[in-house]
């Protein structure tokens, strides 16, 4: 049998869990440039490797990142957030001192909030009707 395409398997389950995660840095500063980008990307990728996830796509400008991640359903996405962010976040300022300006008045690099959406998939209004559609017993 060939192996559909995004389709991963587990031990209980067959998935294809997609989402799109955008982290915007604290203040909205403009702290990265492709130096900084191309190692968070590393980073960014051994994380996910650790949550037996897997980073699909990722870049970013000077205040933001995007990823998209495929995770598996045993993996919190909030849970991975917090991470990916945390690991990011320390090593970039380990490695790069010359970050610290942008930590002077809340010692983050990271804003608290971040964005994720599902991806993937036939759209809402499919699923609904095909849901809808199925033969319910009597």
């Amino acid at each position: 049998m060939s192996k559909l395409e995004g389709i991963r398997t587990g031990r209980h389950c067959v998935f294809a869990l997609h989402a799109h995660l955008v982290f915007v840095t604290k203040f909205r500063h403009q702290v990265f440039d492709d130096r900084h980008l191309a190692r968070m990307e590393e980073i960014m990728r051994a994380v996910c490797a650790d949550f037996e996830t897997e980073l699909v796509e990722f870049n970013g400008e000077d205040n933001h990142v995007h990823l998209l991640v495929n995770f598996p359903p045993k993996v919190a996405p909030a849970k991975l957030v917090n991470s990916l962010k945390g690991v990011s976040s320390r090593r970039l300022r380990q490695e790069f001192p010359d970050l610290a300006r942008h930590y002077y008045r809340a010692n983050k690099l990271w804003s608290g909030s971040y964005f994720a959406g599902s991806v993937g998939g036939a759209p809402l209004s499919i699923v609904r009707q095909y849901i809808a559609q199925q033969n319910r017993p009597v």
